[in-house]
């Protein structure tokens, strides 16, 4: 900012060209314009740091999570010397470091060992951190817990009082997972994860414990993730997205995720990964759900998608504030734009209602619907007053239109007496500066035609003259009863003795003013701050909303039906069940039911044509299993489920280089994946396996895996099996019972061609009918016919004879091929030896004709 005696003739400010790293312009430049959903994009790849201790066969687990600064915990929870519960937090959470105790025995020293050796983790494998055991006494981890600096704790609280509190929240009870959670808090103190870059004074920002369980969990494998395309990731084809590199393609996650925040996104992609058994639960979304189907209901369903849009991201925002790296769009996050728009630059300012009072419209529209729904309940009763008050705060404090313009924090009028008057005596101070630049002008050589006083943050108050044509050299600069500070761009800068009193009487006032401002902007951060609790669980209800609703309009777009639960059978039992992508890529689908219930047909052995739908029959009962232990409706007509503990999978092998291992031997695996940990709630899917080996060692395997479990009994998993091995029926490897059930798919022939019907009904396949799917693929006629024949002979035993037609065309080839030789030799070639030309020529093309 700048003030001069002649207008129009010098430019405001320190003269053009001045070096801005040691004479700083008072504004400065803005950044490129930026919307408030790309403000919201401006964070670090999410980090995951875990903390885990083994005793006694119990685990301890706690884990800081950097995407929303919060600490997750899981009470002592038993498990089984193999781990496989903390394999499974491991596999869901994908950790970036794995903090234990140095002192450990073996089972959990062999564990982590295992663990380090996985080169071939996803996307890497975790780094492993010991730290002493003295780091996780009981004792030193709850004084480390108690003793934290919690945002979300107000100041005002006192020790007794933060005890309480904290009481409520973590269990102390559970010694392990205080040890947990004190080991990773020294971790995250001696790491400094986040603020490795701040004064040593800033702790790690932590703005809420939550608690984490994974009791009532359906077991799902990666594989069986990808093979039902549950998850699916393709290359992003844009270069802006190089970073991510990754895009969801067709999956069903992809065709349910309708959320319209990123919070909420996130949440529904937590579901598909923890599928559950508890009916409560899964029940009280399906309510949700109902709700929003009902047409009367509609509009309501799309003015909350519209506030929902609104929701920001409320932890980034308070991880910011605890940092004090606060920006001006986070308070226009928190708060609402005002209702003109601002331009900024180029671009005009969008003018959005914004989280607070988005949430505040959630509320009131939840108070006028049923309360019976828990989660309209929670919303209407859990946004409290609290948010009309941060709201009000913001509202009469920032200045969001001077803020924006500024680029920087501003208070409004009359918050400050102290900051309005000097803001006065700022915005003042070009009249009266031009009243000291003439006085100036009068004590000047005649020479001089004109001169300014100019202000500058941090430097003070200067005169500033043109530089004239006798002034060539450093010396010419001096001028009497002024003190020469620097040149710039043809503009000679002085101090006078009247801007030496400038600077006494009025200061460095721009740097006066941010400085208080921001000590005013502290001030309302700790008042946000110590409602964070309010403004996280807005956040988890306001998710759960999100997901919801965009189940439910996923259901009324695709036709889908509320599944029912029903814990006195275990399987499922389906009327005219359709598989969710399938249907959206083929003209008409054909839907099947299923009933596996109860103790009849515990083991079905589905065969049929290739390309008859034997796969998808397989991946619908997988898929609407799935949906339905997610609390989302299913496509289907009517659907029972029953107590199901883990969906296997034997269905597509994902072969890779990098594993080392054969395709039949990844099949293997997941075999016998499902053979050591299937029970009778397990539901199993097997389609093809054995065909990746000798075809008769393929069957008996087959046979083996299944006679395993038809020899449990009643304590059978619920098995559907697709398979080409007609022998397993003809040869009767299988043991006769009401446990086994044969299922085949409806086909027709009609002359040379194969009508499929895609029906599935009680019976087993005549034949593969592979010839015909040969013909689809485009073989040529004469290999399929001598293919079936092939086939016939094998079937009947008799042995395998050379094609004579075949036979009689290759010898007529190799007599022509001998001839055209013969014809080409030159007799009068001195050279010619007949002897060899017999010997390498003749005689080896006469064996080959005879």
């Amino acid at each position: 900012m700048a003030f001069r005696a002649t207008p129009g003739r010098t430019p405001p400010g320190p003269a053009p060209g001045m070096p801005s790293a040691s004479f700083p312009s008072p504004q400065a430049p803005m950044p490129g314009p930026r919307g408030l959903e790309e403000e919201e994009e401006d964070e670090e790849p999410a980090e995951i740091h875990l903390c885990v201790l083994w005793s006694s066969g119990y685990l301890g687990i706690a884990y800081y999570d950097t995407s929303d600064s919060t600490v997750h915990f899981m009470p002592d929870a038993p498990d089984h010397e193999s781990l496989k519960l903390l394999q499974r937090v491991l596999d869901e959470i994908n950790p970036q470091s794995v903090i234990t105790s140095a002192k450990q025995d073996e089972t959990m020293a062999r564990f982590l060992g295992k663990l380090a050796s996985q080169e071939q983790r996803e996307p890497k494998r975790p780094e492993i951190v010991l730290l002493p055991s003295v780091d996780f006494g009981p004792e030193i981890s709850k004084q480390r817990l108690l003793s934290g600096n919690y945002s979300f704790i107000p100041e005002s609280m006192t020790a007794t009082e933060k005890t309480l509190f904290l009481s409520s929240v973590i269990p102390f009870d559970c010694v392990l997972t205080v040890r947990a959670l004190g080991g990773l808090l020294k971790f995250l103190s001696r790491r400094r994860v986040g603020v490795e870059l701040e004064d040593y004074n800033v702790s790690v920002p932590i703005l809420g414990f939550k608690k984490f369980v994974l009791t009532h969990l359906v077991s799902i494998d990666q594989d069986t993730y990808s093979v039902l395309q549950i998850f699916k990731s393709e290359s992003h084809p844009s270069v802006y997205k190089v970073a991510s590199g990754l895009k969801e393609g067709l999956s069903l996650f992809g065709i349910l995720n309708r959320c319209r925040s990123k919070w909420g996104q996130k949440l529904l992609r937590l579901w598909f990964t923890r599928p559950t058994q508890e009916l409560r639960e899964l029940n009280s979304r399906l309510d949700v759900i109902q709700f929003f189907l009902m047409p009367q209901n509609l509009d309501t369903a799309q003015m909350m998608h519209r506030l929902l849009s609104h929701i920001k991201n409320v932890p980034l925002i308070l991880k910011r504030m605890k940092l004090s790296h606060t920006k001006v769009s986070d308070w226009q996050v928190l708060y609402k734009a005002p209702s003109a728009p601002l331009s900024w630059g180029h671009l005009p300012w969008l003018s959005v209602l914004q989280t607070v009072y988005s949430a505040l419209g959630l509320r009131d529209a939840c108070r006028s619907l049923p309360q019976s729904i828990q989660l309209f309940r929670d919303i209407a009763q859990e946004f409290s007053d609290d948010l009309h008050h941060v709201a009000s705060l913001i509202g009469k404090v920032v200045n969001f239109e001077e803020s924006l313009a500024e680029n920087r924090f501003t208070v409004l009028p009359n918050i400050d007496p102290e900051i309005d008057s000097k803001k006065r005596r700022l915005m003042g101070l070009p009249s009266f500066l031009t009243e000291v630049a003439q006085k100036e002008l009068e004590n000047l050589d005649a020479r001089i035609p004109s001169c300014s006083v100019i202000y500058i943050p941090l430097i003070g108050f200067l005169l500033s003259i043109p530089r004239l044509p006798f002034m060539v050299e450093t010396s010419d600069f001096e001028i009497e009863g002024l003190d020469f500070m620097f040149l710039s761009e043809d503009k000679l800068h002085y101090r006078s003795t009247r801007t030496k009193e400038l600077d006494a009487l009025l200061g460095d006032l721009h740097c006066e003013i941010r400085d208080q401002e921001t000590l005013l902007m502290y001030q309302l951060q700790c008042q946000v701050l110590a409602r964070a609790s309010v403004l996280t669980r807005v956040l988890d209800l306001a998710s759960r909303l999100d997901v919801l609703l965009a189940l439910a309009s996923a259901a009324r777009d695709y036709g889908y039906s509320r599944p029912h639960y029903s814990p006195r059978i275990h399987g499922v039992r389906i009327k005219n069940g359709r598989h969710p992508l399938m249907e959206l890529c083929a003209r008409t689908f054909v839907p099947n039911s299923t009933d596996c219930g109860g103790d009849q047909g515990r083991v079905k052995v589905i065969t049929g044509p290739n390309s008859s739908g034997k796969s998808i029959y397989l991946k619908q009962v997988g898929l609407i299993t799935f949906m339905a232990l997610v609390g989302s409706f299913v496509p289907a007509e009517a659907a029972e489920i029953g107590i199901i503990d883990a969906i296997f999978t034997r269905i597509h092998s994902c072969e890779s280089i990098s594993l080392g291992l054969s395709t039949f031997m990844i099949d293997l695996n997941q075999v016998a994946k499902a053979v050591n940990n299937a029970t009778q709630k397990s539901l199993v899917l097997i389609d093809e396996f054995g065909k990746g080996t000798n075809t008769v060692d393929g069957l008996a395997l087959l046979a083996a895996v299944l006679r395993h479990w038809l020899a449990l009994g009643p304590s059978c998993p619920h098995i559907f099996v697709a398979t080409n091995f007609l022998s397993l029926v003809q040869l009767q490897l299988l043991p006769q019972g009401p446990l086994v059930q044969y299922l085949t798919m409806e086909t027709c022939e009609d002359g040379d061609d194969l009508v499929f019907f895609y029906q599935l009904c009680q019976g087993v396949a005549s034949a593969s009918h592979a010839s015909y799917t040969a013909a689809q693929a485009g073989l040529p006629d004469q290999l399929i016919a001598r293919g079936k024949e092939v086939s016939d002979l094998i079937r009947s035993g008799k042995p395998i004879k050379p094609v004579n037609e075949l036979l009689r065309r290759n010898q007529m080839e190799n007599c022509q091929a001998l001839v055209t030789k013969f014809l080409k030799l030159d007799l009068e070639d001195p050279t010619l030896d007949l002897g060899i030309f017999m010997s390498q020529e003749v005689l080896p093309a006469a064996t080959t004709i005879l």
